[in-house]
């Protein structure tokens, strides 16, 4: 299969693929085995709230003819009206969590995820893309991107961390679940 990916701003018309996709790969609709293979995504993302971030410019997709391959959210920490219970841990940790030498609270940031890659386009450089053109997007408006990654969900660590090269900056705790801070430079 050739690739010929765009990475753009989602549509509100994007919103039917990005709600599949997210439903598909989310927490509750994978096994075990393979929340443990591909990782999850988790939160309320329906066609509602995804045609919302799309108009207020929150959502990057990889749009591989036509097809949605991909989608990665992006949000300034301060317009997030109802944070779900991580985001909420994330924002009120930002005097304890440190991005280079400084606490995040005095960082111009942007809030990283989720994101989550089709089946049939893993592996193929479409998170990686999303990751390179959210970071280029958020040159002159942020010094860094934050992700949370839930500890149970290793395959993300993997992206993340151990592909894109983001830094741990410390661990929050919501709803008995613990998460790991991670960011990267712009």
């Amino acid at each position: 299969m050739e690739y010929a990916v765009e990475y753009r701003y989602a549509t509100a018309a994007d919103a039917p693929a990005m709600a599949a996709l997210f439903a598909a790969n989310h927490h509750d609709a994978l096994t075990e085995l393979e929340r443990e293979r591909q990782g999850f995504v988790q939160g309320d993302f329906g066609e509602d709230a995804l045609r919302a971030l799309s108009g207020a410019g929150g959502l990057l997709v990889a749009d591989d003819g036509g097809r949605v391959a991909g989608l990665l959210a992006v949000s300034a920490p301060e317009t997030l009206a109802d944070p779900s219970p991580p985001v909420r841990a994330l924002l009120d940790a930002q005097g304890a969590l440190r991005w280079e030498g400084r606490p995040l609270r005095e960082v111009r940031w942007l809030l990283y995820g989720p994101v989550v890659v089709d089946a049939a386009h893993r592996g193929h450089g479409v998170a990686r893309g999303l990751f390179a053109f959210a970071a280029a997007e958020a040159a002159g408006r942020a010094e860094a991107l934050v992700a949370f990654i839930e500890a149970a969900n290793r395959p993300s660590w993997r992206v993340h961390v151990d592909g894109f090269g983001m830094r741990p900056l410390g661990e929050v705790t919501a709803g008995g679940r613990t998460y790991a801070v991670v960011a990267a430079a712009v």
